[in-house]
């Protein structure tokens, strides 16, 4: 009576969750890899070739170089790698770092493919305007999909331990047809992305509801962070404090005593990231970008350039370092390009998952209104005698 319970618990969720987990995990799996894609297409045609001994310029230089005041300025180790000039969440500018000339924009079209991508993935396409309902539906269905992965195994373990009954939940049959092929695939990749296809719902569950993140610092015994307004400026750069919001000139000067300072903070990093839109902050990554266990935040007092505070994660509370890893452990970034593979490939199970559990589940019916039909005819032909 437990397993029968089970069953249709898990057969109901699954039919109630299964197309919109089919989008969220097929979408998913696009976003694995957007990082790496982006900066290919952004970055790699203005990569550039340095002469020898040539020298990179600093932050000043750079900065001076713009028409306009950015929001971040980003330089990495790679002598090839163009500095970038971020304009907001709008628009990123390449310069080249030796000369400061300006190299071009990102690619429109990547940013815009991922953004659409992106609106599917969390609000399934919804507008702006109806984003909180198409939220509170991908977090309904992600707490659905958790319910799924976690009763999947007590419902594909088989009644009797042998190696003729646990084969069929094990290993692929790749030339099944039919409900035999749905049944063998929606077990068996159901057991092998378990660990983690639990890991990457669990984070979404913690990233769609206010009370799972608070219960991540609870379970820890700290108190989760404050949210904190926009700082002075806004996402287009810094703004003077004239009448009106008037932007007055930017004052760059002493960043570059600053930038060779958070160099030496950590030598080995591979890039460093300014945000110009308040107090001088810089970000020091010595990952590849989706590791937050390699990332580090500096930020300096502007007038006496003294390090006002320095972060790296080994100072972050756990409630804060499970947080960070639940949001790089969602695509796998956390474990670099490895656990990319694992993610992108344990969230492809998920889709052939829903595939199958909706096909399943639609035989089960017709088989079921099959022989309701059969049994009326019977019963008409008993009546008829």
């Amino acid at each position: 009576m437990l397993r029968k319970c089970l069953f249709w618990t898990h057969l109901v969720a699954g039919v109630a969750a299964g197309i919109v987990i089919f989008i969220m995990c097929v979408t998913g799996v696009l976003l694995g890899f957007e990082r790496q894609i982006v900066a290919w297409a952004d970055r790699g045609s203005y990569r550039v070739a340095p002469s020898a001994g040539a020298q990179k310029l600093g932050a000043e230089a750079l900065l001076a170089k713009l028409p306009e005041a950015p929001s971040t300025l980003t330089l990495r180790s790679d002598p090839s790698e163009p500095a970038e000039a971020g304009f907001g969440r709008e628009r990123i500018v390449y310069l080249n770092p030796y000369t400061g000339a300006i190299l071009g924009e990102g690619s429109k079209g990547v940013h815009e493919f991922f953004a659409q991508v992106t609106n599917w993935h969390r609000w399934l396409a919804t507008t702006v305007d109806n984003r909180a309902t198409g939220r509170a539906i991908t977090g309904a269905c992600n707490l659905l999909f958790l319910l799924l992965i976690l009763s999947g195994p007590l419902l594909w373990l088989p009644r009797h331990l042998s190696w003729q009954h646990v084969r069929p939940v094990l290993l692929l049959r790749v030339r099944a047809s039919g409900k035999a092929r749905d049944w063998n695939w929606h077990n068996v990749l159901g057991i092998w992305s378990f660990a983690p296809l639990a890991l990457i719902v669990a984070s979404s569950v913690v990233m769609s509801y206010p009370w799972a993140n608070n219960l991540l610092y609870s379970l820890t015994g700290t108190q989760p962070p404050q949210q904190s307004g926009r700082g002075p400026g806004g996402p287009g750069g810094p703004r003077g404090g004239g009448p009106r919001g008037e932007r007055r000139a930017p004052n760059y000067s002493g960043l570059d005593r600053l930038w060779a300072q958070a160099e030496t903070q950590v030598p080995e990093y591979r890039s460093i990231s300014l945000r110009l839109d308040g107090p001088p902050t810089f970000t020091i990554d010595s990952g590849d970008g989706g590791q937050p266990q390699k990332r580090a935040t500096l930020t300096f007092d502007r007038r006496t350039g003294e390090i006002q505070r320095w972060e790296p994660f080994s100072s972050f509370n756990m409630g804060r370092r499970l947080r960070s890893y639940a949001r790089f452990g969602h695509t796998g970034e956390v474990g670099g390009m490895p656990g990319q593979i694992v993610a992108s490939a344990a969230t492809a199970s998920g889709a052939f998952l829903a595939y199958t559990g909706l096909a399943l589940s639609l035989r089960r019916l017709l088989a079921w209104r099959t022989r309701r039909r059969a049994r009326v005819d019977v019963r008409e032909a008993v009546s008829a005698k």
